[in-house]
């Protein structure tokens, strides 16, 4: 019962870190298989896997396709409901099912403006009015998240669920563009940075070199913090 996970350059793709972490932060059986994102060979990698295109794209034991990660998620969701990959409280897997769909639908601005690295910390980004807007945006939907959890836990409904797995990229990005948000916020992105399954997948990536680095935004850097 081994799933088959398709997945980018764990530097730079933020979908990848999703799919990733749906298995390996709930303890799913899995193998991962990774996509030639930036040298030319994705289309070959993934032509088996059609009509998926992108990664992540997740196959079953049993040979069913998955693409997206809001399908991955209520699948795998489905096939193991004793690992309570969303939260048990119903008011509070509303929410959670809220927050991941509006994270996949939305915040074009902060995606795009600041694409996910992991290598360092990029300082004095001009930021524009509508990264500012998806900030705001985003701390008024991690609030109303921490008013289903009751201060149970330092996640954003008390224990870790899928809500979790789908703003650990955008954590990365307000860390690695040293973004400015409330104290509430930057806290959450310590812990979520800070977890190992992040940490293990950062650590992977950081064995690939590249020349030149995909994302540079001619900025001064520093170091990734380290807890």
């Amino acid at each position: 019962m081994t799933y088959d996970l398709y997945i980018g350059d764990k530097t730079f793709s933020s979908w990848s870190l999703r799919g990733w972490l749906m298995l390996e932060k709930f303890g799913l059986p899995y193998r991962s298989h990774m996509v030639g994102l930036y040298d030319g060979t994705m289309a070959q990698d993934m032509a088996e896997l059609a009509p998926a295109r992108l990664v992540p794209t997740l196959k079953t034991p049993q040979g069913e396709v998955i693409g997206e990660t809001l399908a991955m998620a209520e699948t795998l969701a489905e096939r193991h409901p004793d690992k309570a990959l969303w939260p048990t409280d119903p008011a509070a897997r509303t929410r959670a099912r809220w927050l991941c769909a509006a994270m996949t639908a939305g915040f074009s601005a902060l995606r795009g403006e600041c694409p996910m690295q992991l290598r360092h910390v990029n300082k004095g980004l001009p930021v524009s009015d509508a990264v500012t807007k998806d900030l705001s945006r985003l701390q008024e939907l991690w609030d109303y998240a921490n008013g289903a959890s009751d201060g149970k836990g330092p996640w954003l409904f008390g224990s870790y669920s899928l809500a979790d797995v789908f703003y650990a990229p955008v954590c990365a990005r307000i860390v690695g563009y040293d973004l400015t948000v409330q104290q509430s916020a930057r806290d959450y992105c310590r812990v979520t940075l800070n977890d190992p399954a992040f940490k293990t997948w950062r650590a992977e990536g950081l064995k690939v070199t590249y020349d030149p680095f995909p994302y540079d935004m001619g900025c001064t850097t520093s170091p990734w913090p380290v807890a």
